[in-house]
């Protein structure tokens, strides 16, 4: 099946259409383009620079992606680019802007979908099947896992981290970083408990999602700071996969670290300043 290209839209001939590609009217598709089979651009798309699209991506009218990033340190002659991986839903006046590092991307795995006017800043990493709500801007260098949903509005400032399958509610400021299968909400952010519901429907059995509640209790209501949480943590549970996955997000080497709880931190966690500040090792 041969790509159906408006009339009235302007792609370079450098660009690479795959099968099945169509493209609406309006819409401006540069040479360093590279749209695989059956992807479809509504009416009034930008593509710029180097923009890889996967097979059966949807792009809604008017969003942009591939521009440069708004860093005043940007050098325009860097190169760089976006990566969209297949079947994910762009909708109506999203941007996403390429990467600021040389050889880089700004990523977007396969099956996500980014609501309307909602913003993806440079060298940001969003994992397969995330959903980013109407409204939310991220900003850059943050990293999103797989299968956590931003709720519309909602902010994160650069650098920051959500871990995979946490769910973050609407107008939230997001300036720590959010675990795995957290759920989160709030100005400033706060943890609310696990994803149960989320996990539920992601078919992890009931045994594991125990052992994440109990983890839970251990970071979030122990009293303990984060570091001898983990300590815990590690001693206590048994080590599955999303547990694991859990620990090794939270010791990783972090900016701000993780969100607190609802209410705040209390006991020795609250007097643990240099944990929450540079992240526990």
């Amino acid at each position: 099946m041969s790509e159906q290209i408006h009339h009235m839209a302007l792609v370079d001939p450098k660009a690479q259409l795959g099968p099945g590609v169509k493209i609406g009217p309006f819409s401006i598709v540069g040479p360093e383009a590279k749209l695989a089979a059956d992807v479809e651009i509504g009416p009034h798309v930008v593509i710029e620079g180097r923009v890889e699209l996967g097979a059966g991506v949807r792009v809604g009218p008017g969003t942009i992606i591939g521009t440069d990033p708004q860093d005043t340190k940007f050098k325009r002659s860097t190169i760089s680019g976006v990566r969209v991986g297949a079947g994910t839903v762009i909708r109506e006046y999203v941007t996403i802007h390429r990467a600021t590092r040389p050889e880089c991307v700004t990523e977007i795995g396969a099956n996500c979908l980014l609501m309307s006017t909602c913003h993806v800043g440079h060298d940001t990493r969003i994992g397969e099947g995330a959903i980013i709500v109407t409204e939310v801007a991220v900003g850059g260098h943050s990293e999103i896992g797989e299968y956590a949903t931003i709720g519309g509005v909602s902010g994160l400032i650069q650098f920051s981290r959500v871990g995979a399958y946490a769910f973050i509610g609407g107008c939230a400021k997001i300036g720590r970083d959010v675990p795995p299968y957290v759920m989160a909400d709030g100005n400033p952010c706060q943890a609310h408990g696990i994803n149960v519901v989320g996990l539920r429907r992601a078919g992890m059995p009931p045994s594991e999602r125990r052992v994440l509640q109990e983890a839970y209790r251990l970071l979030y209501r122990s009293g303990l700071a984060p570091g001898r949480a983990l300590e815990r943590i590690r001693g206590e549970l048994p080590a599955t996969p999303a547990l694991m996955r859990l620990v090794d997000f939270v010791a990783a080497p972090s900016r701000r670290g993780i969100i607190p709880p609802k209410g705040g931190w209390r006991g020795a966690a609250a007097e643990s300043a240099e944990d929450l500040e540079s992240g526990v090792v």
